[in-house]
């Protein structure tokens, strides 16, 4: 796929020395969504958090098939503290790629550059923006495309592409997840961080996330931001334009009330959203159209989810589930989502 990252599977997911399942989030999302590109896991001794695979150190898990080592843990701040050296140096001189979603780049550190360098394995660092991404052109391409957005940032939009995909595929129809962000690049094995590309080139970098297809092949785009959020804004509004999708799942927690990290700003009604949705959209696919509504519920016991995944379905006349929870209200979704 021309500049995306692609990641080398299977993967030895590495917990470092976290004991918090919080911070090793990535580890956990891997295994869940991307199980059968999981190897085995590797921490040092003071971890006490795991994923229930295999541990293996690098060389064993190489020797096994593993091809990657990935970071699955994100301490505070992002940074690759002295103690993980010792076992990333490891997984390069056993033939293993290092992949990371960190604040602190692998690269940017000269002792595993030129370790990489000298065994020929690559240092992968998924926020860094591969090179060579186009300007966006709007030009039509062929298959369909559903992207989710949503009414806030961090609220369910990759875990309700995942789960689309997953469950179109399950039902026998060629659905692709498309990663925009570090934690579904991994999960994919390919992508691009939407957010880190230079605004120019971020439309563009969304067209080349989901090239052209076969007709009935249906891309399913990670959504990243909401055109509501004073900060993320942009970049939604370059993944809108960029992957011009024929559907759109709109992602949103009934019990938020201001948008995250801005006092003062409300959360929008998922109307607002529907609608600015199609106005900005329309731009480069006239024929966008919204397929229902995606609701994180996880803070519900399941009578109060049920009921406000019946209400708001009746209130928009829009298939509405919780994707996570599943039920015969996602699969009437799944339905939608594959008209």
């Amino acid at each position: 796929m021309g500049a995306v990252h692609v990641l080398a599977a299977p993967y030895l997911l590495f917990l470092g020395d976290a004991t918090e399942r919080g911070f090793a989030k990535t580890a956990l999302g891997l295994r869940d969504w991307a199980a059968d590109k999981c190897l085995a896991e590797h921490a040092l001794p003071a971890a006490t958090v795991t994923t229930g695979l295999p541990r293996l150190a690098p060389a064993a898990a190489a020797a096994a098939g593993a091809r990657s080592m990935v970071v699955g843990v994100a301490n505070q701040g992002g940074v690759i503290p002295a103690a993980w050296m010792p076992e990333l140096l490891a997984a390069i001189e056993a033939g293993l790629d290092l992949v990371a979603g960190l604040h602190t780049r692998l690269a940017d550190i000269a002792a595993l550059r030129e370790a990489a360098a000298r065994r020929g394995t690559r240092l992968v660092d998924v926020r860094e923006p591969p090179v060579g991404l186009p300007i966006a052109t709007g030009a039509r391409r062929s298959g369909r495309r559903l992207l989710t957005v949503g009414t806030d940032c961090a609220l369910g939009k990759k875990y309700t592409a995942l789960a689309i995909a997953r469950g179109l595929r399950a039902r026998g129809h060629a659905a692709t997840f498309r990663a925009s962000g570090q934690t579904g690049i991994m999960i994919a094995g390919e992508g691009i961080a939407i957010d880190a590309v230079v605004a120019d080139f971020a439309a563009g970098a969304a067209e080349l996330l989901s090239p052209a297809a076969a007709a009935t092949h249906l891309d399913v785009i990670e959504g990243q931001g909401s055109l509501f959020h004073p900060s993320y804004a942009a970049v939604s509004l370059a993944l809108l334009h960029g992957s011009q999708p024929d559907l759109f799942v709109v992602c949103h927690q009934p019990d938020r009330e201001q948008i995250l990290g801005t006092p003062g700003y409300v959360v929008p009604t998922i109307e607002a959203v529907i609608a600015q949705t199609i106005a900005v959209g329309r731009l480069t696919n006239p024929a966008i159209r919204c397929a229902g509504i995606s609701l994180n519920s996880s803070g519900m016991t399941d009578k109060a989810a049920a009921k406000e995944i019946a209400r708001t379905a009746e209130r928009l006349g829009l298939p509405t589930a919780d994707p996570i929870r599943g039920g015969d209200a996602f699969e009437q979704l799944l339905d939608a989502c594959a008209r």
